[in-house]
């Protein structure tokens, strides 16, 4: 069975993670997958962050800040007010505001209290700018023609958004003197990375095959809606929107945030490493998931209850250790959320 592209995204991560960004200057950065907006998601995505400001936002906890989350904690008084004095309006009912402040309360990042009828808060820390840039990767470890045709639209339309800072076309290297890459027709705008495998220490290498362009998210983006199909007679014209550069800067951090929480690692979120034939195997410092049933890397669509080689851990595995803590299942995922809290830029 061929390495599905699942395997190739986790090599990516890894190796973003451990030599970003190309040019070799040092620049921490935070590596999540799957992440984006409703219309678009991307399957690496790389904040790189202020470290000082980084470590302001760790007061804020673990668990990401929602929009809503965002709207008050940037916007909380240093002194105690009226939350509706000190809030900008959110552009829907206040009440939602009430039930966000109540929850930021319980979370323990912000002070809250009544005077009378009033709800009145006042900020605990100034929220950072902790957010240098985004780019986004989309993994493709077999560029060919056909898969290049699919990806330009995708493209195009990032590079016309420009909600990234970067984008990236990672895919595997060929050993041809033109990568195949090179030839598609891609736009200029994109970066493209080749992986290799280093046969002496069967590590990840990676080369530069073309260098992105930087592209200017502080001005408002073109969301392309529809666009001509391209036929002989073919006459009609695209239709696009203009999104605006603060619901940009907006979803920026929404996205940072999340991938703030959720990092690289949580793939078992959406596996079952409670099955008796889920593995990790070790690749040099990365642990990939493998199922000892069908002896293959599997990927999350794989790998669920409707599998038919799924088989629940048994009832003895389970019950390991006091109280109870489960058995390899949850030791795995203990293990991945340990190494995603050791990686975590310092």
């Amino acid at each position: 069975m061929a390495e599905p592209e699942f395997t190739f995204e986790l090599r990516t991560c890894r190796w973003v993670e451990r030599n970003w960004p190309p040019a070799g200057r040092e620049c921490p950065v935070l590596v999540s997958r799957q992440l984006g907006t409703k219309r678009r998601r991307w399957d690496t995505v790389v904040v790189e962050v202020d470290s000082d400001a980084f470590a302001q936002r760790a007061k804020f906890g673990r668990t990401r800040l929602e929009s809503d989350h965002l709207h008050v904690m940037r916007n909380a008084p240093e002194e105690w007010a009226w939350y509706q004095d000190a809030l900008p309006h959110p552009g829907y009912s206040w009440r939602y505001v009430r039930e966000t402040i109540h929850e930021a309360d319980d979370r323990g990042i912000l002070d809250v209290r009544k005077r009378g009828r009033r709800l009145e808060i006042r900020r605990r820390w100034d929220y950072p700018d902790w957010v240098r840039r985004i780019v986004a990767i989309e993994n493709k470890p077999d560029l060919d023609a056909s898969a290049a045709r699919d990806l330009r639209p995708q493209m195009e339309r990032d590079v016309a958004f420009a909600l990234a800072d970067e984008v990236w076309v990672a895919t595997r290297a060929t050993g041809d003197r033109v990568e195949p890459a090179l030839l598609e027709s891609l736009p200029v705008e994109a970066g493209i990375l080749t992986f290799d495998e280093d046969a002496s220490s069967k590590a990840e290498t990676a080369t530069v095959a073309w260098y992105p362009r930087t592209l200017d998210v502080e001005s408002p983006g073109t969301r392309i809606v529809e666009r001509p199909s391209g036929g002989a007679y073919d006459q009609s014209a695209a239709r696009f929107d203009y999104v605006e550069s603060e619901t940009k800067q907006q979803k920026r951090l929404e996205i940072a945030e999340r991938a703030y929480e959720r990092g690289w690692r949580s793939y078992t979120r959406t596996m079952r490493p409670d099955c008796r034939h889920f593995e990790l195997r070790r690749e040099n410092e990365l642990l990939l998931p493998h199922c000892s049933a069908k002896s293959c890397s599997q990927t999350a669509k794989q790998c669920s209850g409707r599998c038919s080689d799924f088989e629940p851990e048994p009832p003895a595995w389970r019950r390991k250790g006091w109280p109870i803590e489960g058995g390899p299942g949850k030791a795995i995922q203990r293990l991945l959320d340990s190494r995603r809290e050791r990686f975590r830029p310092k």
